[in-house]
């Protein structure tokens, strides 16, 4: 073993050129994915509050903010609708004429190249704010399967490229499978939500997709934070059940999880970053507490080191341009 005076490993610190030459975790503009909101509508850019530079845009707005995306290398978007209507079974969600379903055709019309996933949950639709049937005060996990189905090949029929179920229910990766596949969809891939937690982290989000419960909470499907071991049983049986890339949401307090998961597992793993997570940083660097630009790229370096493939982000437009 070396010692010093020989070993120094601030040799290779010296400069910047070297520092790049022996970096081992890299960033790629194809790396990430953006969350973007769409509402009924003409000429609509309404600002997020709690999610400084994000938008609720009509559809012809999403068009052109996902081809300034793409312009600058982020290949990939994903949807969330909020629809003119809620009702308790979210109906509007797996409509053929829906919000998303519209966003989704327009975009493959004029962006043919972009990479367009879809969410599949009934949060946004339901006028409860939850994500799926409420039968006795509870979500009714197996009645809801047919209608995340249902809503998964709406996307499909679109045009989507992926579909990425976010709700939680256990089975919902293999029913989303078998009806994708009687339609003809079976080389579609599914992107799951697969170890999605409880967070605190998600209230800029709610805000942004309208899809706060009107009663209780989540926890009873969402993962406990407090449980890693759980999260692995999740992602194993998401890949059995057809699933082609596995998510943890949130990231940055769960990169520990991120890391089991991709040293376990030789699929695609994505991690999302989620509204908490941005908007802090938003906040910080508007009060001059933080350089925003080298926050956020550590940030994002992080999550990739921690084992990322694909990477949700709110910041793509803004990583890409820094890192073209």
């Amino acid at each position: 073993m070396s010692f010093f005076p020989i070993a120094r490993p601030r040799r290779l610190r010296k400069t910047g050129a070297l520092r790049a030459m022996v970096r081992e975790t890299e960033i790629q503009t194809n790396d990430f994915i953006y969350p973007l909101f769409v509402v009924p509508g003409k000429n609509v850019k309404a600002p997020v509050k709690s999610m400084p530079g994000v938008f609720q845009l009509s559809i012809e707005n999403i068009v052109k903010e996902a081809a300034s995306a793409l312009a600058v290398g982020v290949p990939a978007v994903i949807l969330f609708g909020i629809p003119s209507h809620k009702d308790e079974r979210g109906s509007e969600g797996y409509a053929r004429g829906g919000i998303v379903q519209k966003a989704v055709a327009a975009l493959k019309k004029d962006l043919p190249e972009l990479v367009v996933i879809t969410d599949v949950c009934l949060c946004e639709y339901t006028s409860h704010g939850h994500c799926g049937l409420i039968r006795s005060g509870d979500v009714d996990n197996d009645a809801t399967l047919g209608l995340l189905a249902r809503m998964a090949v709406s996307h499909a029929e679109a045009g989507a490229d992926m579909v990425a179920p976010s709700d939680m229910m256990d089975g919902r990766v293999a029913a989303i499978r078998d009806a994708l596949g009687r339609k003809g969809f079976d080389t579609l891939p599914i992107m799951s939500y697969a170890a999605k937690y409880a967070s605190g982290f998600y209230g800029p989000f709610r805000d942004a997709a309208e899809s706060a419960p009107k009663f209780g909470d989540r926890r009873g499907y969402q993962m406990d934070p407090p449980n890693w071991r759980e999260a692995i049983r999740e992602v194993a049986l998401d890949i059995e059940e057809g699933a082609d890339i596995v998510m943890v949401k949130p990231a940055l307090a769960y990169l520990d999880v991120l890391s089991r998961v991709r040293d376990e597992f030789d699929v695609p793993v994505a991690a999302y970053n989620v509204s908490g997570e941005f908007s802090m940083i938003k906040a910080a660097a508007q009060n001059g507490w933080i350089d925003h630009d080298r926050v956020m790229m550590e940030v994002l370096t992080a999550i990739k080191r921690a084992g990322a493939d694909l990477i949700l982000t709110y910041f793509a437009k803004d990583a890409a341009r820094l890192l073209r």
